[in-house]
């Protein structure tokens, strides 16, 4: 991997490090995380024993506890370049909790509200209004780049392969860093 593309993924990194920190107090832990999960839980409506829920919450804890584990730290807190690092590390290191699959897998069960296995444009606009409160037109726009076949809906494969550039794509502004609050 080149230079400039470390850097392009560190910058996507750093955005969704500055979206993550609710509190901005220049440090992530684990409630950032669960503010996280809330947004999806709350927003689809979904109670705290909803399978959906409960796997985007084991997701969010697993993720946080591998975070740490790759940062090396003592504490319960990353720094922006701890959570830069960690990240890297983490998606690499599929040896215990594989990001993409999992947190992609999870998010999309959630914003595939009707379960048919596929993201609809009214799906869609759900998650950007009501997880994301972005009520734009051009929110839609994202929508057209997500569904890559253009049939009309964002297959399960689609929506993970968004999600796998978000951390690996040297493109800065691959459409998966939606889903992990950069809007």
């Amino acid at each position: 991997m080149t230079a400039a593309a470390q850097d392009v993924i560190t910058l996507k990194l750093e955005r969704t490090f500055d979206q993550m920190d609710a509190n901005k107090d220049g440090c992530l832990d684990w409630s950032d995380y669960q503010k996280l999960a809330d947004r999806y839980i709350q927003g689809y409506g979904l109670s705290k024993d909803d399978r959906r829920a409960r796997a985007l919450q084991t997701f969010c804890q697993i993720y946080w506890l591998e975070l740490l584990r790759h940062a090396g730290v003592d504490g319960d807190r990353l720094t922006r370049d701890q959570y830069v690092v960690a990240n890297r590390l983490a998606v690499l290191d599929s040896s215990r909790l594989n990001v993409t699959e999992m947190g992609g897998h999870a998010i999309f069960d959630i914003i595939d509200a009707d379960g048919d296995n596929e993201i609809s444009r009214d799906e869609f606009a759900r998650l950007m209004r009501d997880v994301w409160k972005v009520n734009s037109p051009g929110a839609m726009d994202l929508f057209s780049r997500l569904d890559m076949d253009g049939d009309g809906a964002i297959s399960r494969h689609e929506f993970i392969r968004a999600v796998r550039e978000h951390f690996l794509s040297v493109d800065p502004d691959a459409p998966g860093s939606i889903f992990f609050g950069h809007v």
